[in-house]
């Protein structure tokens, strides 16, 4: 369509478009998966992408993966030409993967007689085990070689047939390898379903129209970015925030951020943070990109796609051998799931000097991972985040019991964990009054008490459980998070908020998990 003036229109109609491809590969993905990560918390994200490997268009699934997703692509392109029927499998952090449980899957779209791909879909899930030093491969790791099963881009698919040599090696390397196939084949379904509705698209409409509006959708979400930010005075501010530990005996970890505006671009620049850590709460530069362009997103008041265009305006400063850019080799689980989180609230923190009345306080500021597995064996691994308190806003209070953020995972109903695993549910309530006060509260935490009826081996990765939720405009802070273990004897024990360990039968783990930040002074203060 090189000359054609494009009808607003008809932009809409292929925005839905688009979007509704990388929903279906969701809806694929969900019903098909076998493990409860995948059927009930939807822990993946499915994305398109154009030839060059850009991204066109995603689900509403989890900003950590969507973000991040393009370099995993870009590496898989670097790696191989993809012939029609091949699919690539990654997981490698530092091949623009984010930690070793999250498995992405990259697939090219053939139409007509087009020498190369004309489009790319992809997926990435969270498998509840790829091997490593404890059950559900996200737990307190000194290096990444201890952290799983790490995936160069390698083809697990040639030609439409799946190489039986590269699956078997996998599910060698993994505890639980019945429900890992079955989340794969469940992947490779999504994508090939992404790859016949873009066909479909092309025979009704026309390559030249659907790469057209393809690409004006990324301009689009350009020119809406840059507006905010060309609404912005040109300077610089800065902020703070701290993780609380790595698990391995340092504490007050800094990340610090100097936001810099100028015209209608933006650049985020961590020069300043902590050194890149023992334990596993290092994130790869794909996570820090991710983080502040989800953080950028929300200040957008418009409904605007997230694709490669909402990225350009940015850039990032990330000085390699850093907390937000860590270097090979070193553990990053906890850098995905919980380090994406605080560079998160640091961007906000900034863009609330910047943008003062559009930006909320901090919510709860982590995902709260609890793994376990059978302590002897592989009978099974489990692995779930917990919701928390979102922070409240200039004109809405916050959210109680909701993941925030980074993550957009659902709850994992009661009935589907026990069926699964030798554990009962005691206790799954509101943490009231953990929200921080303020004109506009923040979102109550909740609490989780787990009663393990077999010997266990139980991790967790949490955070805000010395720093809190911060206030704006003169919130309150939300109430941080705690994990209590009972032991078989009643007696009770405070826990750090990262540990390994093993369980007695008969011990009980309650996570209380932080609420919201408040905003704004209480009314009658």
């Amino acid at each position: 369509m090189a000359g054609r003036a494009i009808d607003p229109a008809r932009l809409e109609v292929f925005k839905q478009l688009f979007q509704a491809v990388a929903e279906e590969m969701g809806e694929v993905l969900m019903r098909t998966g076998f493990s409860p990560n995948i059927k009930e918390r939807r822990d993946f994200s499915c994305a398109v992408f154009d030839a060059a490997g850009e991204t066109i268009a995603q689900a509403e699934h989890l900003p950590v993966h969507l973000g991040s997703m393009p370099r995993s692509v870009r590496a898989a392109l670097d790696a191989h030409t993809l012939a029609p029927g091949d699919i690539v499998m990654l997981n490698d952090p530092y091949e623009g993967g984010t930690h070793l449980p999250d498995v992405t899957l990259v697939a090219p779209v053939y139409v007509g007689d087009r020498r190369g791909p004309a489009f790319y879909v992809a997926n990435r899930a969270h498998h509840a085990d790829v091997g490593g030093i404890a059950p559900g491969s996200l737990s307190l790791a000194r290096e990444l070689y201890q952290e799983g099963i790490i995936l160069p881009p390698v083809k697990i698919c040639r030609a439409g047939a799946i190489d039986d040599d590269l699956l078997s090696v996998f599910l060698r390397n993994v505890r639980t390898p019945d429900e890992r196939r079955g989340d794969l084949l469940a992947q490779i379904a999504a994508n090939r379903v992404g790859i016949q509705r873009l066909e479909a698209y092309v025979a009704r409409y026309g390559l030249d129209e659907v790469h057209g509006y393809g690409a004006a959708l990324q301009d689009y979400a350009e020119r809406v970015v840059r507006s905010l930010l060309a609404e912005i005075p040109d300077g610089e501010v800065r902020a703070v925030d701290y993780l609380d530990d790595d698990g391995m005996g340092t504490t007050d970890i800094a990340i610090v951020l100097t936001l810099r505006v100028a015209g209608d671009s933006v650049t985020f620049d961590f020069s300043g943070s902590a050194p890149q850590l023992r334990g596993s709460l290092n994130a790869v530069e794909a996570i820090t990109l991710s983080a502040v362009a989800y953080a950028l997103r929300l200040a957008v008041g418009e409904d605007v796609p997230t694709n490669a265009g909402t990225f350009r305006p940015i850039t990032l400063i990330a000085p390699a051998g850093t907390v937000v850019n860590a270097r090979h080799p070193a553990a990053v689980a906890g850098g995905n799931v919980e380090t994406s989180q605080r560079i998160t609230d640091v961007a906000l923190a900034a863009l609330a000097q910047v943008l003062p009345g559009r930006i909320p306080a901090a919510s709860q500021g982590t995902m709260n991972n609890v793994t376990f597995g059978a302590a002897n064996g592989a009978e099974y691994a489990y692995y779930e985040t917990l919701a928390g308190g979102s922070g409240g806003g200039p004109e809405w209070d916050g959210t109680t019991a909701v993941q925030v953020h980074m993550t957009n995972t659902l709850n994992t109903p009661i009935e589907a964990l026990e069926r699964g695993a030798p554990v009962r549910i005691e206790r799954y309530a509101i943490r009231r009054g953990s929200g921080g006060a303020g004109l506009h509260p923040g979102g109550d935490g909740t609490i989780r008490t787990y009663h393990f009826l077999a010997e266990t081996e139980l991790s967790v990765l949490s955070e805000r459980r010395t720093h809190a939720p911060y206030g704006l405009a003169g919130g309150a802070p939300g109430m941080p998070g705690e994990n209590t273990l009972t032991h078989p004897d009643g007696t009770d024990e405070r826990l750090p908020g990262k540990l390994r360990r093993t369980l007695a039968p008969g011990s009980r783990l309650t996570v209380a998990t932080p609420g919201g930040g408040g905003w704004g002074e209480p009314a009658g203060e």
